[in-house]
C-alpha cells in the first residue's frame, strides 16, 4: 500500500484524491489543508455578499464527513504543511502549535495561489481585505455588518474585482473600481472590455482606468490628479503562485515563482506532482508558458493526475484560459489569445454583431463576437464576446473547436440545433466562418477601429451605409458622408474614385454589402470591421 500526501484542496487536491480514489481502493490518501474546509465553491464567494446565494453552507462543495466515508481520505484541516523534506520523503506538518512528520509515496502540491497586496504606502491605515477563501469571506460579511461602510474602493478590475463590485453595488454600497492598465477585464481587448466599464457605470459603479494609487492617506485614496474617499478595500489585483513549499524543498520554479512541471505534473524533484494554479502552464495555441489560475483546469489538471498515478496513458496538453463573467445585464466571455499577447505576429481580426436567436423571435438580445485568426494557416488564435445572453455557448464552441485544430473557416460548417427560440439559421459562429473566408480570400478588405483616426488623418473618404434615422439617433464618425445602402447605387458621384473609401454601417453587413458594389467599378474600398457598433464603443470618455 502506498502513501499518497495531497497539500491543499479544493479544485485541484480534491479532484485528485476522489478520482485517485476510484480508481485504486486500497492506497492511503491524506490531504493537508491549512484551512478549515478541504471543498468549497471560491468561484462563488461574491454572490454572498449580496444574497445572491442565500446560505454560507451553500459554499461547501463536499463535506468533510461525506469525504471521509465515501472516499475512505484523511482529512486533515487546519493541519499547515511547512516543510517538505523530499531527502527523506515526508512533510513536517504543524497544527495547534505542534508539528508532525508524515511520510509520503507520492506527493502532491496543490496550494493554489496567493493574493498580491498592493505596496502602497499608508495600506496599513484602512480596512482592507482579499477574497479567496471563506475565512476572508467572513472577514468582509463581518466588517461590512459590525461597521455600516458607506464607500468601498475595489483595487483591480480583473474577473474577481469587478464580481465583487457588482456584489458590493447590489448590497447597497457606492463602489468605486480602480484599475492600473488603461481598461477593465485584461484578458479582452480594449474594444471589447468598454462594454464591461460601460456596463458597470450605467450600474452606479465608478470606475477609473489608468490610475497608479500613490498613498492612502486620512481614509483617503491619493493618486496623481484624484483622491478618493473609502470606508474600506477590497484588493483584486491578481494573485500569484502559492510556491514558497517547493521552493523550500528546492524544486525548479520560473514564472512569477510559479512551479514548473512535465506533461504528467511531475515536478523537478522525483515523486513530487502539482497541479493547480500553483504551476506554470503551457498555452495551448503557442505552448509557450503561461500561468492561468482558473479553477476548470485546476479541475481537469487534478484528475488527469490521478489517472497518471494510476498507470492511464494520460498526459497534459496545455490550457486555452477559456473564461466567463456577467456584470449586472451583461456577460464577457474569452478563450485563447489577444491581441495584447500577439504583438509582432501575423493575424486577422473580425467582429460580428448578431442576435442570441430568430430576430423576429421575443426576446432576442445581440452578442458581439470577435474573432482572432492566422490568414495563412486559418488557425483560430482567440475569440471574445460580449451580450446578455448566449455568449458561453459561442465562446464554448470556439473553444472546443481550437482544441479540435478546425480552421476558422470551418465554423461556417458546423451544425447547431435550430428553432427561432434558441437560435438562428445562421449562428453568429456561423457567420464567423463565412467573414474569415471573405477575408482570407480578398473578397472583403477591412481596416480596423483603432486606424480611423490615422486614415481620416490621411484623407480617406467615409462613407456611413446606415439609415438617417440611425446616424441622428447613434451618431457617427466625424466627417462621414451619409448615404443608406438602398441609395447607394443612385449616389456614386458623390464618391471620390481617387481616394481610399472606407464603408460602414451599425454591424458590418450593409457596408460589406456595400463594399461588393462599389468594388467592381473601380473604387478603392475597404469595410469598417465592427462597424460604428464598436468604433463609437471605443470614443466613450474613459475616466
Amino acid at each position: 500500500m502506498k502513501k499518497i500526501v495531497v497539500i491543499g484542496g479544493v479544485a485541484g487536491g480534491m479532484s485528485f484524491a476522489t478520482r485517485y480514489r476510484r480508481l485504486n481502493q486500497t492506497d492511503e490518501i491524506t490531504i493537508f489543508e491549512k484551512g478549515p474546509f478541504v471543498s468549497f465553491a471560491n468561484c462563488g464567494l461574491p454572490y454572498y455578499i449580496s444574497g445572491e446565494i442565500d446560505s454560507r453552507d451553500k459554499l461547501l462543495v463536499a463535506k468533510d464527513t461525506m469525504l471521509m466515508d465515501r472516499f475512505n481520505l484523511i482529512i486533515k484541516q487546519n493541519h499547515e504543511v511547512v516543510k517538505i523534506d523530499p531527502n527523506n520523503k515526508q512533510v513536517i506538518v504543524k497544527n495547534d502549535g505542534v508539528e508532525s512528520t508524515y511520510p509520503y509515496d507520492k506527493l502532491v502540491i496543490s496550494t493554489g495561489a496567493k493574493p498580491i497586496i498592493p505596496q502602497v504606502k499608508g495600506m496599513d491605515t484602512i480596512p482592507y481585505f482579499t477574497l479567496r477563501n471563506i475565512p476572508d469571506l467572513d472577514y468582509i460579511m463581518n466588517y461590512i455588518h459590525t461597521n455600516n461602510p458607506k464607500k468601498v474602493s475595489i483595487i483591480g478590475a480583473g474577473f474577481i474585482g469587478l464580481e465583487v463590485a457588482e456584489n458590493l453595488k447590489k448590497l447597497g454600497l457606492h463602489v468605486s473600481i480602480i484599475e492600473r492598465a488603461n481598461q477593465v477585464l485584461t484578458p479582452l481587448d480594449f474594444e471589447m472590455s468598454q462594454f464591461a466599464k460601460l456596463e458597470l457605470e450605467n450600474n452606479g459603479i465608478d470606475v477609473y482606468t489608468s490610475k497608479d494609487l500613490l498613498e492612502i492617506r486620512d481614509s483617503k485614496l491619493i493618486f496623481e490628479d484624484l483622491e478618493l474617499h473609502a470606508d474600506f478595500i477590497i484588493s483584486s489585483i491578481g494573485v500569484v503562485p502559492e510556491s514558497g513549499l517547493a521552493v523550500q524543498a528546492g524544486i525548479e520554479v520560473g514564472m512569477r515563482n510559479g512551479i514548473k512541471v512535465d506533461e504528467y505534473f511531475e515536478t523537478s524533484v522525483k515523486d513530487i506532482y502539482a497541479v493547480g494554479d500553483a504551476i506554470i502552464v503551457k498555452n495551448f495555441i503557442t505552448n509557450e508558458d503561461t500561468l492561468i489560475p482558473l479553477a476548470s483546469p485546476a479541475n481537469r489538471q487534478g484528475r488527469q493526475l490521478a489517472d497518471i498515478l494510476n498507470g492511464l496513458d494520460v498526459k497534459y496538453q496545455g490550457t486555452l484560459g477559456t473564461s466567463i463573467v456577467r456584470l449586472f445585464d451583461q456577460t464577457f466571455a474569452s478563450t485563447g489569445l489577444n491581441e495584447k499577447q500577439l504583438v509582432n505576429k501575423e493575424y486577422e481580426v473580425i467582429h460580428l454583431l448578431a442576435n442570441d436567436h430568430a430576430g423576429y423571435y421575443p426576446g432576442a438580445t445581440s452578442i458581439n463576437l470577435k474573432v482572432i485568426f492566422d490568414p495563412k494557416t486559418q488557425k483560430i488564435l482567440g475569440a471574445q464576446a460580449v451580450g446578455k445572453k448566449g455568449v458561453d455557448k459561442r465562446i464554448d464552441i470556439i473553444a472546443t473547436a481550437i482544441k479540435s485544430s478546425l480552421k476558422v473557416t470551418e465554423l461556417q460548417e458546423l451544425e447547431f440545433t435550430y428553432a427561432p427560440p434558441f437560435g438562428s439559421a445562421k449562428d453568429i459562429v456561423n457567420l464567423a466562418g463565412y467573414v474569415s473566408q471573405n477575408v482570407i480570400l480578398g473578397l472583403s478588405k477591412t481596416v480596423q477601429w483603432h486606424q480611423v483616426d490615422a486614415l481620416i488623418e490621411e484623407g480617406a473618404f467615409f462613407v456611413d451605409v446606415r439609415n438617417s434615422s440611425e446616424v441622428r439617433s447613434l451618431g457617427k464618425i466625424k466627417g462621414a458622408l451619409n448615404i443608406p445602402i438602398d441609395e447607394l447605387r443612385s449616389r456614386l458621384d458623390e464618391i471620390p474614385k481617387d481616394k481610399k473609401i472606407v464603408l460602414y454601417c451599425q454591424s458590418g453587413t450593409r457596408s460589406y454589402n456595400a463594399e461588393q458594389i462599389l468594388r467592381p467599378l473601380g473604387y478603392d474600398c475597404y469595410n469598417l470591421d465592427g462597424s460604428y457598433s464598436i468604433y463609437s464603443n471605443t470614443q466613450k470618455e474613459v475616466k
